[in-house]
């Protein structure tokens, strides 16, 4: 049988190519029906962070189903959701000392905004509803969500359904080194322009993902983006859906800036990739706000606080820090780049860039002034499927530079992946740039 449109009943997330039959997987390998063996650089959509052997997540997961299988949180609470929001807030920063527990990073971000919606109008400040985000980002694909990210083209088909949040740019230390969006004075200006009393929250990610490619801010962004905040009264909210859980090196990227944040949106690496599970980490004392108001969070969802979930997100955190993954990743650092610095001198690549285990390589027409190609070559395309006939799995985004032009790819392997899969992680890349016909794509 031929897996793809329309052969069969899936409705494929693309209608356009013939899909492999993945069988099996091990450590950062995937095996498909014909037993060919793909490299995992991206632990899929950068969410595998334990790699593919979950043995001891089936194991929790399976023993929860067989203990409760669903209880609703709001009539119980039970062992799993306990245990994990325990050691969960034991390893974040400050008073972040509350885990609230849903099933995808989208709708967490939305859980987040309403969250800081709720918490201003108890507060008796009923005008402060705007959130403001940046562009280039990505924050999930529910409407909320959308609309705050700086995707336009997933933006563009679903312009009339968006709210219209304003939007700053984002860091970009490779084009615009000193510009009001890498020095944070662009998020203070449009706080005034919008006016203090009218602004919620601002969300943005520590160290961009996939949206932007691995970029990482300079020293003193986010300390001067958390003084606005706490002056202009925004709450902070860091979406850490993707680099968060140990993927740069600490259990938050917002540590390399010692940056406590209001909320923390988690994900992916959260779940090990197993189970659809997502949380909000919130401050001690937005939750007291809350408790000493109406009592409880208005944010209803069927499968929040799930039992099999959390046991899944519970024996995650436990394997990150019974097996120091979240150290490993920051050792493995160094392994990486150097793996990557053959790539990097290729003249089709401007930039590698990223920390821990997270990287982005973006490709460009010209080096030395960091000119994009024109979309219309499918630049990254090109690269993504070229690595994947080598055995080799990339994440890919585009459009990062102006809306539409811009090429990079992600690197983001599972955390315990060994020195030898790095290297051959370099070694492929390689080999796939070498074969892509750059002047024709």
């Amino acid at each position: 049988m031929a897996h793809r449109f329309p052969e069969g009943h899936v409705f494929y997330r693309r209608l356009d190519r013939a899909y492999p039959l993945a069988v099996r997987a091990e450590g950062a390998w995937i095996v498909d029906e014909e037993g060919r063996r793909y490299l995992d650089a991206s632990g899929g959509a950068a969410v595998a962070n334990l790699g593919h052997d979950l043995g001891d997540l089936a194991e929790a997961v399976a023993a929860e189903i067989r203990t409760l299988g669903y209880v609703n949180g709001t009539q119980f609470t039970h062992r799993a959701v306990e245990e994990l929001s325990a050691e969960l807030c034991a390893v974040m920063p400050g008073d972040l000392d509350f885990a609230y527990f849903l099933s995808s990073g989208s709708e967490a971000i939305e859980a987040a905004v309403k969250l800081a919606r709720q918490f201003w109008l108890e507060a008796g400040r009923p005008e402060k509803w705007k959130v403001i985000s940046r562009v280039p980002s990505y924050h999930g694909n529910t409407l909320a969500a959308l609309a705050l990210s700086g995707r336009e083209h997933y933006r563009r088909i679903y312009g009339p359904l968006l709210l219209p949040f304003p939007r700053i740019p984002a860091p970009d230390p490779y084009r615009d080194a000193a510009g009001p969006g890498t020095t944070g004075e662009a998020l203070e200006a449009e706080i005034l322009r919008q006016g203090p009393e009218t602004v919620a929250a601002f969300v943005a990610e520590p160290i961009g993902g996939a949206a932007g490619g691995a970029v990482v801010p300079p020293p003193g962004y986010w300390p001067r983006v958390a003084e606005v905040c706490r002056r202009h009264d925004v709450l902070l909210i860091a979406d850490e859906v993707l680099c968060g859980m140990g993927r740069t090196g600490r259990w938050l990227a917002a540590e390399h800036f010692d940056l406590v944040p209001d909320v923390v949106v988690l994900g992916k690496g959260l779940n090990a990739g197993a189970v659809p599970l997502s949380a909000l980490v919130v401050r001690r004392g937005i939750v007291e706000a809350l408790a000493a108001g109406s009592g409880a969070f208005n944010h209803a969802q069927t499968y929040s606080h799930h039992p099999a979930l959390c046991a899944a997100g519970l024996a995650t955190v436990r394997r990150l820090k019974g097996e120091r993954l979240v150290e490993r990743a920051a050792a493995l650092e160094a392994q990486l780049f150097a793996a990557l610095e053959g790539v990097a001198a290729h003249p089709r690549v401007g930039q590698v860039r990223g920390r821990g285990m997270l990287a982005a390589l973006e490709f460009v027409a010209d080096r030395a002034t960091g000119e994009p190609f024109p979309r219309s070559r499918r630049v990254t395309e090109r690269v993504v499927e070229q690595a994947f006939a080598n055995g080799l799995i990339l994440w890919s985004n585009t459009g990062h530079v102006d809306g539409e032009r811009g090429d990079l790819v992600l690197v983001a392997p599972p955390l315990d992946i060994e020195p030898a899969e790095i290297q051959e992680i370099g070694r492929r890349l390689e080999l796939t740039l070498s074969e892509i016909a750059w002047e024709d794509s």
